[in-house]
């Protein structure tokens, strides 16, 4: 971006989501002029959705568990996870008024549990700061001299020139709440190359029969290990009229696409009492059964609740078998219940997305090397991470390198 004549310096943020909202935050604080531009009527609104169920920032565990969480994108992001770790997500969250606590399971949550609380307050300081909002601007690209082309709610074009650019435009995932992914045909115009982007932390499709899901549909598999392949969860599902979904099923997203793409369908185990060995589970279903029905033994015996047990018999039925009643046979079943996933869920319906702009096409500070003064955080970035904690954190740490990127590229460039 060309340079203005103002003593300070101002920054573009394109996206109002947590990424473009921290990084205003950080930049602010240092006295830079920022304005953030969004095409929705108010910021953060997937950051809201995200909120609904329980506001999870981040995560507790060691950091090199948490960082394992990364997979292949792990080498890149952690640099940027360990300038800003959990601890100081954490530290922020407090000193908004919205102290956090961290759930049994490690989970981190602001006090309230939710987002709205934590984004008045946090909307407030940057008001104080003096951050600009500019609401129902569409991003369009950049013209000939550099200026930043927005369309208007009113279908006008407006010019922005500034001395450098956040883009924080995220995926595509729920794209009604602003994340449509518009930008990959702007950057693409640029040379730059994007990873396709594809669903992620999304359930899986399964035609299940129409009993099955009139009877049991928004149930949700408690203690459960999924399997797909060699990866596996500890978590807990939930049936859906399409198929599954939850956090057992989005933290195996890499391994079912994979799958999905080589073979056209992927294979899911599910262990249905991961709390009781086979082992037991063949000593508990070789006592007597009595005059019990098979589903009332399979409750009382190996102590699986009405879904589990249905399901079971569900994926005997969807392979044109029988549940089998031998013990040895019985309890393999539960403890390697299969299901054949026909494809995941799409887009609309995913908490994030994989793929992005290809991590060769930025420098070590998040800068576009094709568009020096252009940084970008977030999901806009090709790498991947399940739930629990792991992408709001990555979200917040690329974002506050990035605003450390810009600072230290307007300083280069001033000197």
């Amino acid at each position: 971006m060309t340079k203005s004549a103002s003593l300070s310096p101002f920054i573009a943020i394109i996206g109002a989501g947590p990424a473009g909202l921290m990084a205003a935050e950080r930049l602010s604080s240092l006295s830079y002029r920022v304005a953030i531009y969004d095409r929705m009527p108010m910021p953060g609104r997937k950051f809201l959705m995200a909120g609904r169920g329980g506001l999870n920032l981040t995560h507790t565990e060691p950091l090199d568990q948490f960082l394992a969480h990364y997979g292949e994108a792990r080498d890149f992001i952690t640099p940027f996870i360990t300038a800003f770790p959990p601890a100081d997500l954490c530290a922020w969250c407090d000193s908004l008024g919205e102290s956090h606590f961290v759930g049994s399971s490690g989970r981190v949550f602001p006090k309230s549990f939710k987002a709205s609380p934590l984004l008045r307050a946090w909307l407030r300081r940057l008001e104080a700061q003096g951050v600009a909002f500019f609401m129902r601007h569409d991003w369009k690209g950049c013209d000939d001299q550099g200026a930043l082309r927005f369309e208007t709610e009113a279908h006008a074009t407006e010019l922005v020139k500034a001395d450098a650019v956040l883009l924080a435009l995220g995926g595509a995932s729920w794209p009604k709440l602003g994340a449509t992914g518009s930008w990959q045909s702007v950057l693409c115009d640029q040379a730059i190359a994007i990873t396709p982007l594809t669903a992620s932390n999304v359930g899986v499709k399964v035609a299940w029969s129409e009993y099955f899901t009139s009877r049991f549909a928004g149930d949700p598999l408690k203690r459960l290990i999924v399997s797909c392949g060699a990866q596996r969860a500890v978590g807990e599902a939930i049936v859906t009229q399409q198929g599954i979904e939850g956090g057992a099923i989005y933290a195996l997203g890499p391994a079912l696409r994979e799958s999905i793409s080589r073979l056209g369908h992927a294979m899911l185990s599910l262990d249905l009492r991961r709390d009781v060995s086979e082992a037991d589970l063949i000593s508990r279903l070789t006592k007597p059964r009595g005059k019990k029905s098979l589903s009332t033994f399979l409750a009382s015996a190996a102590g699986l609740d009405p879904v589990s047990i249905a399901l079971l018999r569900e994926t005997f039925f969807l392979r044109d078998e029988k549940l089998p009643e031998d013990p040895h046979a019985l309890a393999r079943a539960i403890k390697t219940c299969a299901i054949k996933v026909q494809g995941l869920s799409g887009l609309d319906r995913a908490i994030s997305t994989a793929g992005g702009i290809h991590r060769d096409e930025i420098d070590s500070h998040l800068m576009i090397k094709k568009m020096p003064g252009v940084f970008v955080a977030g999901e806009m970035i090709d790498w991947d991470a399940p739930t629990g904690g792991y992408l709001m954190q990555a979200c917040f740490s690329t974002s506050v390198a990035a605003a450390n990127g810009i600072v230290n590229w307007l300083g280069k460039s001033s000197a």
